[in-house]
């Protein structure tokens, strides 16, 4: 690639009414995508089947693990790779080495929060791990059956004495900040990555099967964050329940953001060029640190192998539940085919 090519922005104004129209069509399809489990869980006049929901939830949970290694990490080694950065970008996999960032980062963070939560209650005489769980009922983090663990009658005792979330404000409180913090990150990544695909959109010369491709791509990552919004357990109180709201709202106006954003300085911006190879290889690389995280341990761990309501499911609903994670995991591989 010469300097000139690396430099210089040639970004033609084909498609330039569809390229505008893909603003409100995306911005539809995502917020449709990411509104629609929020609202049909809160609300009592659009009754959706439980199965539905479990399907929306495991079928997201694919979506997010997929997205973090085809859509992000991916894109991350190449960018990074690039020829029109330093050769000294090729002597490191520094792609790999920020995801790992990424990775530590996040999980240093949730522990020293776990602890300093689980402080807090317990000083309220509360036993409550950090992503919602009584101590006495199961561990988040370990087998139901692990040899340290209490026995079934001390269980229920610690079970019965915990103090009830919707009539102690402090924990309510305290185990909504949690929820928050951890839908916050999953958040965070996603939203990076649809700005960064939203600029890419703009400004690309294979606009059409790149658009076709993103709708598809932005509704299914929509239904696969706002099915996790949907699962939050908040008090109806202090406005908690418009949270998933707004986080969904938020998701679906990311990739519209990029793609005006690209719009409007498609005649200087180069999606090749050396300064945008390091901008979205590094934002790239973090963000698939935060969704790999997210995804293996928040999502599958949790939900699969940690999870006493899982444990107690039918082989049937568990071969539902992981039928329903691969076909999202597999879908969202395969259009990383073309985007």
């Amino acid at each position: 690639m010469s300097d000139t090519d690396c430099s210089i922005a040639d970004n033609a104004d084909t498609f330039f009414g569809l390229r505008v129209a893909s603003v409100f069509i995306i911005l539809a399809c995502s917020t449709v995508g990411a509104l629609f489990p929020v609202l049909a869980k809160q609300s009592t006049w659009l009754p959706v089947p439980t199965a539905v929901f479990d399907f929306a939830k495991y079928f997201g949970s694919g979506v997010i693990i997929a997205t973090a290694f085809i859509h992000l990490l991916a894109p991350a080694l190449d960018e990074l790779s690039s020829d029109c950065l330093s050769p000294a970008w090729k002597e490191y996999p520094y792609a790999l080495a920020l995801c790992l960032l990424s990775i530590m980062s996040i999980f240093v963070t949730e522990l020293v929060a776990f602890r300093w939560g689980t402080a807090r209650l317990r000083k309220i005489g509360v036993q409550h791990d950090a992503h919602g769980h009584h101590v006495g009922s199961h561990a988040a983090h370990g087998p139901e059956n692990a040899p340290d663990s209490p026995p079934a009658k001390a269980q229920d005792d610690a079970e019965s004495a915990s103090i009830n979330m919707d009539r102690n404000p402090s924990e309510a409180a305290t185990a909504a900040a949690a929820h928050i913090i951890g839908i916050a990150i999953l958040e965070f990544g996603v939203l990076l990555h649809s700005v960064l695909i939203g600029l890419t959109l703009a400004v690309d010369e294979a606009f059409k099967p790149l658009f076709v491709v993103l709708v598809f791509h932005q509704t299914f990552e929509g239904l696969g964050l706002g099915s996790r919004l949907a699962a939050l357990d908040l008090p109806a109180r202090r406005g908690y329940r418009a949270v998933p709201v707004l986080a969904a709202v938020l998701y679906g106006l990311s990739t519209p953001v990029g793609i005006a954003a690209g719009l409007g300085i498609r005649t200087t911006y180069n999606p090749g060029g050396a300064r945008a190879s390091l901008v979205s290889g590094v934002l790239d690389a973090l963000s698939a640190g935060v969704l790999i995280y997210t995804g293996l341990v928040e999502l599958l761990a949790h939900e699969f192998l940690f999870s006493k309501d899982m444990a107690e499911r039918s082989r049937g609903h568990l071969a539902y539940a992981v039928v329903s994670m691969l076909l999202g995991c597999g879908i969202m591989a395969l259009l990383g085919r073309w985007a």
